[in-house]
């Protein structure tokens, strides 16, 4: 069967994006490939395809059990077999897919590193009909990666016992000194070689440094800026995290949180609310999001300074991977500096000390430069832009109006959407009120299937349907995405809601259904009488977030600061240091006060403190008034 025939049938595209015809062929040929391609360029189809195309097994080695996961359940719904591997499974699960491997079942197996390094590993995989192995996010390989994993380093395996099976290595960022590396570890042999331009037109890069007060309302703009529509807030630490969450919960906004310290059972609720368009808003640590596939994603957000340049080019990557515009927004503050800083000084390894400090300078440079934001990110991985103006970033387009705005001078605009890179207009009357309704048709039964929506079909997908108006299966197969198994699957089901359309139902209005009160829900467990402790279980929080809510509620006047909290020695010793230092910064505070003293105590005797010189400054304003 011809490739076109194979990428219409299963993926229901007409045509290939850039080099993604040439790196098929290539493997197709049996060569090593190395091929760096920017998020949302594709890559994944650069390997899924010719697993088909050959029908026999390419191994495809993750870093993400859930990266693996989304991706075999992504080709089962397209009809190509595919299958995971990991340790998670059950012996019984395991010793299931193997068998099934080594009789030719399935196109693609994913493996991680660790288990492909297994000594039981390499017997297993020559029993299988190998056609090639591909390495995803294959930067992870080289020291001077920003996510260097040393079980990548012994991949070198593969070429020695496998000395005549095809390697492909694939990643979105790599600076030339880690491709070089790249090509070192896998002794790749004369690889074909494909460097795709990291210029993502479609995102319109916006940096901005701020004061912590400034950074909470700057976020506010840019979520309402973004009403309705997908996004990622990436924040520094889990208790950022979760007081983060917190703070939009109680301001009407649904999020839901993402960290490596949470149950495993709850991050995974999480994700899968956020990944079915239940929850828009996702806050997570750098623990979320590599290889996250989501689409139509129309915002990615940081609140600190990332630790390189490479690491806030793969997340803000996570945005506009539909190739339709979509903002990423580096909300910084003078203190992130001096923390990055801090924690490179802690690093013992001499030569890791130096990557450290070269990526804290460049990314340092990104963020205070007034050049181009993309042609700095292109410089950085080698490639030289023939132009000097992007035309879309902050530095040469300037600050989309909710950005720039002060105070309150204007409310939030929708986000202006950039020229270069710019797709389709957001569709008008009927075309706009059917994406809508099939929109909440798809969330709907993504939720009951739990799935993902976009694997039941993309944005782009939707707004294709909506603009063609397919009246038949047989006109369905015209529409971006539309594969023979998503149409068997899902065509008759569009239709028929197609027909409740046609019939006068529309979607519901904007909805944040899951936006409740953090700060409600805290003060009704606290006037049950339960601990921070018992909060933070209840809550799914940790102990020192439900601190500085409760502070915040006590600095409101919303509850007062119990003797349980902190006793009276403690809390007068606190208060003279408040008297003496100020109640601005806690750092001096806690310096000045004896070590068995928490920084959560200082927190709640602090925010009492405040509302003391609140009160009494409305009380002296109240007594002016009168005379």
């Amino acid at each position: 069967m011809e490739l076109s025939e194979l990428l219409r049938r299963y993926w229901g595209y007409d045509s290939f994006r850039p080099k993604q015809e040439q790196i098929v062929r290539s493997l197709l040929a049996g060569r090593d490939v190395a091929a760096i391609m920017p998020t949302g360029g594709g890559k994944s189809l650069c390997y899924q395809l010719p697993a088909v195309a050959l029908g026999r097994t390419a191994v495809v080695v993750s870093p993400l059990i859930a990266l693996m996961q989304d991706q075999a359940a992504q080709l089962e719904q397209m009809g190509i077999p595919a299958a995971v591997l990991h340790s998670a499974q059950s012996s019984q699960e395991q010793w299931r897919t193997m068998r099934a491997a080594r009789q030719g079942a399935f196109r693609l197996v994913y493996l991680s590193p660790e288990r492909m390094v297994r000594p039981d590993t390499a017997p297993w995989l020559g029993e299988l009909p190998l056609g090639f192995f591909a390495i995803d996010e294959a930067h992870c390989i080289s020291e001077w990666g920003h996510e260097f994993r040393p079980e990548y380093r012994q991949l070198s395996l593969l070429r020695e016992r496998f000395p005549q099976t095809p390697i492909a290595a694939f990643t979105a960022s790599a600076t030339r000194r880690v491709r070089h590396d790249i090509l070192l570890q896998l002794r790749l042999r004369d690889p074909d070689k494909y460097i795709l331009s990291f210029h993502r037109a479609n995102l319109h890069y916006l940096v901005r440094q701020c004061t912590a007060k400034e950074q909470r309302k700057l976020l506010l703009r840019a979520l309402k800026a973004h009403a309705r529509e997908s996004v990622i807030v990436y924040a520094p630490t889990v208790r950022v995290v979760e007081e983060t969450v917190d703070f939009l919960m109680d301001r009407g906004i649904a999020a839901v949180a993402y960290h490596a310290q949470m149950d495993s059972a709850l991050r995974q609720t999480n994700q899968e609310l956020w990944m079915s368009d239940e929850v828009r808003v996702l806050v997570g640590t750098v623990a979320f999001g590599l290889g996250i596939n989501k689409p139509a994603v129309r915002a990615v957000i940081h609140l600190s300074l990332p630790k390189s340049l490479e690491q806030f080019y793969q997340e803000a990557g996570r945005a506009g991977r539909d190739g339709q515009p979509a903002d990423c927004l580096l909300l910084w503050q003078g203190k992130d500096a001096g923390l990055l800083a801090y924690f490179i000084n802690q690093i013992q390894d001499p030569a890791e000390k130096r990557r450290s400090w070269e990526r804290y300078h460049t990314i340092r440079g990104f963020a205070t430069s007034a050049a181009c934001r993309h042609r700095q990110i292109c410089l950085h991985f080698g490639e030289t832009p023939k132009w000097d103006s992007c035309g879309v970033c902050d530095v040469c387009a300037g600050e989309p109006a909710w950005l720039a705005v002060t105070g309150r001078e204007a409310a939030p605009s929708p986000a202006p959407k950039p020229a270069a890179g710019a797709q389709a207009a957001p569709l008008p009357g009927r075309a706009g009120e059917l994406r809508e309704f099939l929109r909440e048709w798809r969330r709907q039964l993504a939720k009951s299937l739990q799935i993902p929506a976009y694997h039941i079909l993309t944005d782009a997908s939707l707004d294709d349907l909506c603009r063609r108006e397919p009246r038949s299966l047989n006109e369905l197969r015209a529409v971006t995405g539309f594969g023979e198994k998503k149409i068997a699957g899902w065509g008759r089901q569009i239709f028929a809601a197609w027909a409740e359309f046609d019939r006068g139902a529309r979607a519901a209005g904007p909805s944040e259904s899951r936006a409740g009160g953090a700060a409600e829900e805290t003060l009704r467990l606290l006037r049950q009488g339960r601990t921070f402790a018992q909060i933070a279980e209840a809550r799914g929080r940790k102990v020192s977030s439900v601190v500085t809510l409760v502070a915040g509620l006590i600095e409101k006047g919303q509850v007062d600061l119990q003797p349980a909290w902190v006793d009276a020695d403690k809390r007068a010793l606190i208060e003279q240091a408040c008297d003496r230092h100020g109640i601005q910064f806690l750092g001096p505070l806690k310096q000045a006060l004896p070590p068995e003293i928490t920084y959560e105590e200082i927190k709640l005797v602090a925010a009492a403190r405040r509302r003391q010189q609140a009160e009494a400054a409305g009380g002296d304003r109240a007594s002016a008034c009168a005379e």
